[in-house]
């Protein structure tokens, strides 16, 4: 089996864009979850949301790019870019590929695109609307001006479409399809029609009077999970060919889980049957113990059942050899496609720093999840040498990246 490696990493967090700030600001307990500003959000049950702050896409972007792309395209693009030039690759067009995940795409352009259509003419509807509500075209820009003629596939696993799309990527270079693939994970569904359904779903926290502590991940008090929205890329190569240009490596993936649950659209067995596969799966795919993984970044969304399943799981997997474990979306909220490639990030500079990043906003465990070490509030300081990263998804999807120091 060929080893794969990473070599760059990119971020857009709503804590901050790029590797370092995002870090940054992680481990010393931030939160980036406000009241949300790209809208007027006053007659929403929900009003808040992890944004992107300050973000103004010229900065980042030609003016033509920005016109003709969704948010979520724009995220995917800021955060490849960082990543390639992170690991100063030459790109070998017909070698390299990409695999882009997204959960919704498009989806907040073709609901502020019909509110303009409503009672209007047909005029209000631009003709880029199409190329900017397609998943794939998030890829097809990265590629377009990179010149990566190899593999291009996009996923779209609900959340764990981010950690599928390492899956995909490393399995591809593995068959010998490419050397260098690009795993892009990027969403922004902030829009009055996605916070309408999940809000009447009960699936979102309702603390308007407190955003900044509204993502409470394995709290006593949690109420469901806070929206977030951003980008996150790893640029993925054979140990061989990163070797032979002389690449920094970063980290290598160890091993890879996919499961399905098979059992409902939106709530997870309760037994944990595909969560449990799928981290089995990861650890078996690495040939290692459960015992030699040291940090976990937990799923963790802050939901009563989804905390409860994974907590079970876990601790059914690594018994008496518990491992470090955290949520991070208590300071980014849910980055549904993105945070499996965020969340994979966090365990890569885990392992790298030797920190833990914290679980925000935990204040009591909830008794359905006592007996495991959250980080609560604080990071801590640990020798890692494997790092897990969870991320389930509606349909029953569930991924799990185990990454590993490079040795």
């Amino acid at each position: 089996m060929k080893k794969i490696v990473i070599t760059g990493m990119g971020a857009v967090t709503p804590i901050g864009i790029g590797v370092d700030e995002y870090w940054k600001n992680l481990t010393e307990g931030k939160s980036g979850i406000d009241t949300i500003k790209s809208f007027d959000p006053s007659e929403l049950a929900v009003q808040f949301a992890g944004e992107i702050k300050d973000f103004n896409p010229t900065d980042f972007l030609e003016k033509d790019l920005v016109r003709k792309t969704d948010p979520f395209m724009q995220y995917a693009y800021i955060a490849a870019e960082e990543a390639l030039k992170q690991s100063g690759l030459t790109i070998e067009p017909e070698r390299t590929g990409i695999v882009m995940g997204t959960a919704m795409a498009g989806v907040s352009t073709t609901a502020f695109t019909q509110d303009a259509l409503s009672g209007a003419s047909h005029k209000k509807v631009g003709p880029r609307f199409i190329p900017k509500i397609l998943g794939n075209i998030a890829a097809a820009n990265i590629a377009i001006d990179y010149n990566i003629q190899g593999p291009s596939f996009t996923v779209s696993t609900a959340c764990s479409s981010g950690g599928d799309a390492i899956y995909i990527a490393a399995t591809y270079m593995q068959a010998g399809k490419a050397d260098v693939m690009l795993a892009v994970g990027a969403e922004s569904v902030l829009c009055p029609l996605v916070i309408y359904s999940l809000a009447n779903a009960k699936a979102l926290s309702r603390r308007n009077d407190d955003p900044v502590t509204a993502s409470r991940p394995f709290d006593v008090t949690r109420d469901g999970f806070v929206i977030g929205e951003g980008g996150g890329a790893l640029v993925l190569e054979t140990e061989e060919h990163a070797k032979a240009r002389g690449a920094k490596i970063y980290a290598e993936i160890a091993g890879c889980g996919n499961t399905c649950d098979a059992y409902h659209v939106t709530a997870p067995h309760p037994e944990g049957r595909g969560a449990l596969a799928c981290i089995r799966q990861a650890i078996n795919d690495a040939g290692i113990k459960p015992s030699d993984v040291g940090y976990i970044n937990a799923h963790g969304t802050a939901t009563h059942k989804g905390d409860a399943v994974e907590t079970a799981a876990i601790k059914e997997i690594f018994g008496g050899s518990l491992p470090y474990v955290s949520s991070t979306k208590g300071a980014t909220g849910h980055m549904m496609g993105a945070g499996g490639i965020t969340e994979a990030i966090a365990c890569v500079k885990a392992i790298e720093t030797g920190i833990i990043p914290p679980t925000i906003n935990l204040n009591e465990v909830d008794p359905e999840c006592e007996g495991i070490d959250f980080v609560p509030n604080t990071a801590k300081k640990a020798d890692i040498k494997y790092a897990m990263s969870n991320a389930f998804g509606f349909g029953g999807q569930n991924s799990s990246i185990l990454l590993g120091k490079y040795e």
